[in-house]
């Protein structure tokens, strides 16, 4: 019998090559990993984030929203009332579609819809320019459900 690593002659009984050492039939020691599944361990918490930014988006949305409509005192232009009325009215509508986003996306989510993996990555990408809580959790997004092992494991977890 021979040393399978270095080809040296080995005695009956021997436990150990004498030239490199290496143990006699014993295969390489695998090691025993237990791996959760990457994107079940995530897919909850990533979902409640969705929710805490939907709801940290909706508060100033609402707000907008109704001080688009109230008046502003006589101090104020007429011209800078006439421009700033829209704009917060503009900008309380974008806030309240990126919290229905949110919410739609975290809702996806956690019911492991099929379409939740992709419509969350859109969104997340979306959301990397509203800095630094935007960012964040959309660079986490992104690193959850953007590689193709999360695709083969979301479409096993939604039943696809």
């Amino acid at each position: 019998m021979y040393c399978d690593a270095c080809g040296a002659k080995l005695e009956d009984g021997q436990s150990f090559c004498r030239a490199c050492g290496k143990a006699v039939g014993a295969a390489p020691a695998a090691r025993a990993t237990v791996s959760r599944p990457r994107v079940a361990a995530h897919l909850r918490v990533l979902a409640v984030l969705w929710i805490a930014r939907a709801v940290l988006l909706l508060i100033p949305a609402l707000f907008l929203l109704a001080f688009s409509h109230w008046q502003f005192p006589a101090e104020v232009p007429a011209d800078v009332q006439t421009f700033l009325h829209p704009l917060f009215g503009g900008i309380g509508w974008v806030l309240l579609v990126s919290a229905g986003a949110c919410f739609v996306a975290a809702w996806g989510l956690l019911e492991r819809a099929p379409w939740a993996r992709l419509f969350t990555i859109i969104v997340g990408a979306l959301s990397l320019v509203e800095v630094p809580f935007g960012t964040a959790l959309g660079i986490y997004s992104l690193w959850v459900l953007l590689p193709e092992s999360s695709e083969i494991e979301y479409r096993q977890m939604a039943g696809h």
